[in-house]
């Protein structure tokens, strides 16, 4: 079959070359780029029945059931807002309304130092690409409102900090990939000793990487989900993985021209040898991205299935743009080198033959070291996610957070919301809703709550909010200021009811009223209530692992009065439910994981026995590098532990793409092994081989992972990027160059079991026979059949 494909690849080389180029350009004109379809939002791939979602449908009233939200956020400094502010305030609430995708915009009042107010504007989810889009508009409109000198707007909340965030995001994206680029070069360049060969090995990987972007957003409309994370690690999965197929492909062509055959009929030859190689190496790291797809966790699921894509683009890149590109230079791809020069085994091959005179020490020395590693692990905590970044500390968002955090009260900023939902509207019954806030207020599980009944300067009675609702009619329709003879009918009908402090006049009476659309639904059936967790700051692990006792605590005080649901909607409560949703996929896939992988190397190899101590010794490696990552940014870094998705990409990236490494070592052993009297000699042979090309590959994937940890923008794609590098390091010095193969040398021929290699007699003299075209072989064998 690729002895088949490399002969297409190589006669039909420019029709191969020319529909891939054009490929590219086509693709990037009529289809979606992925960066229009990612979401940022971890909460948003959380399964529908997880509790903060839930939460979340009962806030609906609050924001819209289909709706994510932005605040503007206006300030005047120093000084209170005047009735122009707040009709220059009113001005820009009318044009964002005009703004296609936004849904709702509602004032929600002021501060209580009446310095500040916040509007929140709701942008249907449906926005896709648009999101930017809006963003920039209502921005934009800012300077259309009138605003008097001295009143400043800002656009914060979720929304505004996801497009800034990916404003951020964008630009170490483009970094990570440039500086791969830029590394990758230069460790081909020392590798190949040739000008063009490290051009030739990269090129289908960024041709890959081109067309990956638009497939995989393409594959969103039927279900697909993509995150921000899935761009990043997309960049670092082609351009590592793919030029590791191209190294595996280019080094075995120059041995076989170094052995005398012509270009075209080394690059079929090599095709023919290698092609199986870096196929079932590439469906390794596919079926694990789509064993995903049983994940809970959507972000799991969109993580899988794209990059399975983008690797099934990069391999049929790798069979035949590849071969195509090397079958039109020739000899030329390695220019200046010396081709007439014999490859010798050097140094991989001396060591080993020194593994496979001492198996036994070897297995042992690394099993000591990768156990030490794996004591790291001790302690091992996982923290939730940060969904409230905003880019810079000079953006937009981030100086409205500033104002928010600097005039409102602390249950405002970044606030767990504590949602009660009644069978019947509340405004006739708001001594429970009273009793409610008062109760959650005295729990020592929160230190801080915002509700109807708690606003600084000025506060209601259950009596006076129900006279004042009465009066005024539902908060959220009412106007910025209050309607020209409103407070002398209020005087009429309140004579003392509104003047609730000294003080306190009839405009910040009506403000503060309208301020409770936030805390009331319009239709009176759900209260919400803003809360910040007594056990640590927003975003913190023990604020994370605070929210089980606080769900218990809302469902006691719900049903003290009278809620018929209850639930805690927000960033801790989403981390908690992400954190958990991650933990329990890792546990369930694990195993399917390894069960397809080894089942796919049992295919590869003939045999049942090399996968169990393949699989086992990437295993090893994977405790090995966790318990580097928990040394490293815990035990010695101080973090509070290591990020939620940190140990589950780890182990897929080390179990798939590790095993890459495993199978073409163990390709070539099995390949020598036809030829040579003992395993020994067929072991020093492959790793003199391979020993260059596994060590050049893992450099340079482990160098993609380090770069994108300098320069992935955030604490964790520092960890993913640090970790996985570490764990590819140790695959490439340890695992595949000592451990695999003094296993192999102690196992010898039941390696092999129960294949034909296996029943054979080695009885061949040393040296063997050799199967390459124009050399010796055994009679009446044809060129290019290989024993199974």
């Amino acid at each position: 079959m690729f002895n088949a494909l490399g002969r297409f690849s190589v006669r039909f080389r420019w029709l191969v070359i020319a529909a891939w180029i054009i490929a590219v350009p086509v693709a990037i004109k009529t289809l979606p780029s992925l960066a229009s379809v990612s979401r940022s939002n971890n909460s948003q791939f959380l399964p529908s029945d997880s509790p903060s979602m839930q939460a979340a449908q009962l806030a609906a009233p609050f924001q819209g059931r289909q709706t994510t939200t932005a605040t503007i956020i206006m300030e005047r400094a120093p000084g209170q807002l005047t009735a122009a502010d707040q009709q220059a305030a009113a001005r820009l609430e009318q044009a964002v309304k005009k703004i296609p995708g936004v849904s709702t915009v509602r004032d929600q009042g002021l501060s209580p130092d009446g310095q500040a107010g916040e509007i929140m504007v709701g942008v249907s989810q449906d926005f896709g690409s648009g999101a930017g889009q809006i963003v920039s508009s209502i921005r934009s409109d800012f300077s259309q409102a009138g605003a008097p000198p001295g009143l400043s707007f800002h656009l914060t909340g979720r929304l505004a900090q996801s497009v800034d965030a990916g404003a951020s995001g964008q630009h170490s994206r483009t970094a990570a990939q440039n500086y791969s680029i830029i590394l990758i070069i230069v460790l081909l360049l020392a590798v190949y000793g040739s000008l063009l060969a490290p051009l030739v090995t990269l090129l289908p990987a960024g041709i890959s990487l081109a067309l990956a972007g638009p497939l995989i957003a393409e594959s969103t409309k039927l279900g697909l989900q993509a995150s921000e994370i899935t761009q990043v690690l997309l960049i670092v999965l082609i351009l590592g993985a793919g030029t590791d197929y191209g190294l595996f492909l280019v080094f075995r062509v120059r041995e076989e021209l170094r052995r005398g055959l012509a270009p075209r009929e080394a690059v079929v030859w090599t095709m023919s040898r290698v092609g199986e190689s870096i196929t079932f190496s590439a469906l390794t790291v596919m079926a694990a991205l789509l064993s995903l797809l049983m994940a809970t966790f959507g972000i799991y699921k969109g993580i899988g299935p794209g990059l399975a894509v983008g690797l099934a683009v990069m391999l049929l890149a790798a069979l035949t743009f590849l071969p195509a590109l090397l079958a039109v230079l020739g000899r030329a791809v390695f220019w200046p080198s010396n081709l007439r020069k014999e490859q010798k085994n050097g140094l991989w091959g001396r060591l080993a033959r020194r593994i496979v005179k001492r198996p036994v020490a070897t297995l042992l020395i690394g099993i000591v070291l990768f156990g030490a590693l794996a004591a790291g692990v001790t302690g091992y905590q996982t923290i939730g996610f940060s969904d409230n970044s905003s880019g810079s500390s000079g953006s937009d968002s981030a100086q409205g957070t500033a104002v928010i955090s600097k005039h409102f009260p602390a249950a405002s900023n970044n606030p767990e919301m504590l949602l009660m939902k009644f069978d019947q509207p509340v405004w006739n019954n708001l001594g429970a809703v009273a009793a409610a806030e008062k109760e959650l207020s005295a729990s020592p599980l929160l230190s801080t709550v915002g509700g109807p009944f708690a606003g600084g300067r000025a506060s209601f009675s259950p009596a006076q909010l129900e006279r004042l609702h009465s009066l005024l009619g539902p908060a959220e329709s009412l106007s910025p200021t209050p309607p020209a003879g409103l407070e002398s009918m209020a005087r009429q009908k309140m004579p003392s009811g509104y003047n609730l402090s000294g003080g306190v006049n009839f405009v910040q009476v009506y403000q503060f009223y309208r301020s409770t659309a936030q805390f009331i639904s319009p239709d009176g059936k759900t209260v919400q209530f803003y809360a910040r967790l007594a056990a640590g700051a927003s975003g913190s692990n023990e604020a994370m692992h605070a929210v089980p006792d606080v769900r218990a605590q809302l469902a006691r005080v719900a049903g003290d009065t009278g809620a018929a649901r209850s639930g805690v909607a927000g960033l801790d409560a989403a981390a908690y439910d992400v954190s958990s949703a991650a933990t329990s996929d890792l546990w369930r896939i694990v195993p399917i994981v390894l069960l397809i992988i080894a089942a796919l190397l049992a295919v590869m190899l003939r045999s049942l026995i090399a996968p169990w101590y393949l699989i086992a010794t990437v295993g090893l490696s994977y405790v090995s590098s966790l318990g580097f990552a928990m040394i490293v940014f815990v035990h010695w870094g101080g973090q509070a532990g290591l990020n939620f998705i940190l140990p589950f990409l780890m182990f897929v990236f080390s179990m798939a793409l590790g095993e890459d490494y495993n199978i073409l070592v163990m390709s070539r052993i099995r390949e020598e092994a036809h030829g040579h009297a003992s395993l020994r000699q067929a072991v020093t042979r492959a790793i003199g081989l391979t020993g260059g090309t596994v060590t050049s590959a893992g450099l340079i994937l482990a160098g993609t992972f380090t770069v994108l940890g300098f320069s992935g923008g955030n604490a964790q794609i520092e960890q993913i990027g640090f970790s996985i590098a570490f764990g590819i390091m140790l695959d490439t010095f340890f695992v595949r160059t000592l451990l695999v193969p003094s296993i192999a040398v102690l196992l010898d021929r039941w390696n092999w079991w129960p294949s034909r290699l296996w029943r054979r007699s080695l009885t061949l003299v040393p040296g063997g026979r050799d199967l390459r075209p124009g050399k010796a072989r055994m009679a009446g064998r044809p060129e290019t059949e290989t024993e199974n």
